[in-house]
Formats: C-alpha cells, structure tokens, sequence
C-alpha cells in the first residue's frame, strides 16, 4: 500500500467525478504541471488504485425503469459449485452485479429490466434455470438515495 497525500487525494475526487478529464485539466486544478499529474496517476495505477475507467449509464434513460436485488440461496442437494453458478449467473445480461455474500442467502443479484413483467420473464427463464438455484427473495428499488463514492 503507498501513502496518499493531499494532492492524490484530490486527484482521486476528482476523478470519481469525471474520469475522462485529462491529466492536463487535473494538474492545473491542483496547481501541477501536467507531466507531474501524469506521473501521479501512473504511480496510481500501478499500485492498483486506479483500475481503468468507467462509463455510467442511465438505465431509465435506456427503458430499463426496474431494478431489483435478488438473494439467492443455493441448494445443496444440487451439488453445484459456486464457480459454476458465478460462470452462468454471469452470462445473463440483464445481472448487473453478482455478489458472494455471508448470511441468509450466498448471492446478492443486482438485476434491471424494462418493467415487472420483463423481469418476471428473466426471473423464469434465466434466473430460476441456473444451476444449483435455490431460494430466491427478491426486492424492488424504489428510489436511489445515495451513489457510491470513491470507496
């Protein structure tokens, strides 16, 4: 782990407000020339900071209106590993994010679709079909509070 001072620490705020500006446009809003920027960002990279950029999408704006968190439990009696489930959860489009977790259930499904009745389709053929699916809960976002920070 490298220690961050002020300066990277901005540069990181800036960034996970707009991750295509220039090292140019960053160096000149923290007082740095633009190789020294540069050298910063790359010092970033390399300790695994910084892993590539991102693009966020508007999934309302693309007709996705319903987001839904699954928990899903696997069954035992199937004998699946987690590897085979994870290799198929992840080919599904419509899963944005798969994650392993400790608890009730041993995944956290993030899933969109373009109405319930979409997601009722995807939750039946694609979903309910996976290897090793157990049970399943399922919870609609209403509204998102809250976008995740740098951390």
């Amino acid at each position: 782990m490298i220690a961050l001072d002020e300066i990277d620490r901005r540069l990181l705020g800036m960034l996970v407000q707009d991750a295509g500006q220039s090292a140019g446009a960053l160096g000149r809003r923290v007082g740095l020339s633009q190789p020294a920027t540069w050298r910063r960002l790359r010092r970033l990279r390399e300790a695994g900071i910084l892993r590539g950029q991102r693009l966020r999408l508007e999934p309302g704006k693309l007709g996705f209106g319903v987001t839904v968190f699954l928990g899903v439990k696997l069954s035992r009696k199937a004998g699946v590993s987690l590897e085979a489930f994870e290799r198929a959860v992840s080919g599904i489009p419509e899963v944005q994010r798969v994650e392993h977790v400790l608890g009730l259930y041993d995944y956290r499904l993030r899933v969109i679709a373009r109405d319930l009745a979409d997601f009722e389709r995807v939750l039946r053929r694609r979903i309910m079909t996976l290897p090793g699916i157990g049970d399943v809960e399922a919870n609609v976002l209403l509204t998102e509070e809250r976008f995740p920070g740098p951390l």
